[in-house]
């Protein structure tokens, strides 16, 4: 197996997800980082540019995405920046790779969730899940897997296990600060 060339920190990419089917699904504009213990780190400051069919949006606060060598997750982190108070969204994934330069993956609709607010930590779209798992044939193991995988990043979010601490993407929100501007790309 040969490992993916990483780009210098401070280069432009862009993290690109696929539905089950192999369809598009969320583009994200980003930073390349560096990389930690935890993995890689692709930073998007504030106004930049995440798209899918259908819908747009920009980055409403700078925020950080960890890309592990675990390839069913990757988690952003917003350190308390953000309007909604989203702190951490971990997307459940399969396949989460680099493929040449950029990080890919497959989105499996379930996701953990932190807020600093009432709504505090939960999983997100079990119902879009139950419909999908359906619709795309998610094989059983498949299901069976990522159902206890998102099980267990809950339980390391409410217990602020790192990478899941407030001091772990703090560092790396800092760097994004410094290698880029918060202006819109």
């Amino acid at each position: 197996m040969t490992i993916a060339q990483r780009p210098e920190p401070g280069t432009r990419i862009v993290f690109r997800w696929r539905k089950w089917d192999g369809t598009p699904h969320w583009e994200h504009d980003g930073v390349y980082l560096g990389s930690d213990e935890w993995g890689d780190w692709v930073g998007q400051p504030t106004g930049w540019r995440s798209h899918r069919p259908g819908r747009e949006f920009t980055a409403e606060s700078p925020n950080v995405t960890l890309i592990t060598g675990d390839p069913t997750w990757a988690g952003t982190f917003y350190g308390g920046m953000h309007p909604r108070h989203v702190r951490i969204y971990i997307d459940i994934a399969w396949d989460v790779e680099w493929t040449g330069a950029e990080p890919t993956a497959i989105d499996m609709d379930l996701d953990v969730v932190r807020c600093d607010d009432e709504r505090g930590i939960w999983i997100d779209d079990e119902d879009e899940w139950d419909e999908h798992r359906i619709r795309y044939g998610y094989p059983a193991e498949v299901q069976e897997s990522l159902t206890a995988k998102a099980a267990e990043l809950k339980a390391q979010v409410a217990a602020s296990t790192p990478p899941f601490d407030d001091a772990t993407a703090q560092r790396w929100l800092e760097r994004l600060a410094m290698l880029h501007s918060d202006s819109p790309a």
